[in-house]
């Protein structure tokens, strides 16, 4: 393909490509194998870029191909149906419940804080920044950043009702970014 098809290629890509994601999400009910076919779409409109007849909208032609890769995705699916079984067997799944109400609860103390202390908890424990990057966004010391996020863990603890609780929260923030 020479430069100036590539050029043009680009240029559609760049313009048409979340309107093919959006029509393709629409067929789909999934982004993620709306991207995957939008991915495929391009594909194969990259190689058929230099013979497309109607270069003016070359965006219908990778629609179609969305579409009928769609189709053909459900049609191979069909094919390949759960089969119906005399009996389901048992499978043991993990309950996550506790690890939920924990985090709600740590969650509802931290709503509890200030906004700048609330703001501080978030960027350190959720985001992960250090104490220096956190006073950088907050545009305060690194004092400030120290001396608030204490007394908000203070203020957690309390909150929560045991030292135990308030370091099980800080583990329970990080973990849950």
């Amino acid at each position: 393909m020479r430069a100036e098809q590539e050029e043009d290629f680009r240029r559609f890509v760049i313009d048409s490509r979340h309107r093919l994601v959006r029509t393709a999400y629409v067929l789909t009910g999934d982004y993620a194998r709306a991207e995957d076919l939008v991915q495929t779409a391009l594909v194969r409109t990259y190689r058929a870029w230099p013979r497309i007849q109607r270069r003016d909208v070359p965006e219908h032609y990778a629609r179609q191909i969305v579409v009928h890769l769609n189709a053909s995705w459900w049609r191979r699916l069909s094919h390949r149906s759960e089969r119906p079984v005399a009996f389901v067997p048992e499978v043991a799944v993990s309950d996550d419940t506790e690890t939920v109400d924990r985090r709600d609860q740590v969650w509802r103390a931290v709503l509890t804080l200030p906004p700048r202390m609330r703001a501080i908890i978030v960027l350190r424990f959720l985001e992960g920044l250090k104490e220096t990057e956190t006073a950088e966004v907050l545009g305060c010391s690194v004092g400030t950043v120290k001396s608030q996020t204490s007394r908000a863990l203070a203020k957690l603890r309390s909150h929560l009702g045991t030292e135990a609780a308030a370091e099980q929260a800080t583990a329970t923030t990080r973990r849950a970014g």
